[in-house]
């Protein structure tokens, strides 16, 4: 037979410990949910990349062109070549851009209540020059990169 005076002292201790943990004030709620955003945004954003390439090749070229001092051979030359070369970049690092958003998608949901962020997968996307560039709330619009030139 346990004492009656044993049983209240636990129901004492028990009921001091939930209202110690009562009256700690809670932190802030705050959660981080730059990695999912970075991740549909990749998603969402890769296939107008793909299809852009040809756009942001020869937009690309022109501004080589007109910014570096080359000879007339290599102005004369190069555009063909270039423009196949270069759209092919941007196609294909379009179609990794979709790969890494899959990649991140999972980390993103799993960290989208905790203030926490993965380092991006693939940074050429959130460091290059893009046409249309638009950070908001929901979602990081951003697309048309130039995957030739990303500023390192």
């Amino acid at each position: 037979m346990r004492s009656p005076i044993r049983r209240k002292s636990v129901r004492f201790a028990a009921f001091c410990a939930l209202l110690s943990l009562a009256l700690v004030p809670a932190a802030p709620a705050s959660a981080s949910p730059e990695t999912l955003k970075r991740s549909v945004s990749n998603i969402l954003f890769g296939p107008l990349d793909m299809g852009l390439s040809p756009v942001v090749s020869a937009r690309s070229i022109y501004i080589g062109l007109r910014d570096i001092d080359d000879t007339l051979a290599v102005r004369l030359i190069y555009p063909l070549p270039g423009f196949a070369w270069n759209t092919g970049v941007g196609f294909f690092g379009g179609a990794v851009r979709i790969v890494a958003g899959f990649l991140e998608f999972l980390p993103g949901v799993g960290l989208y209540f905790f203030e926490a962020d993965l380092d991006p997968i693939y940074e050429v996307p959130e460091r290059g020059e893009a046409l249309v560039e638009n950070d908001t709330v929901v979602l990081n619009v951003k697309f048309g990169i130039d995957y030739m030139h990303p500023p390192f």
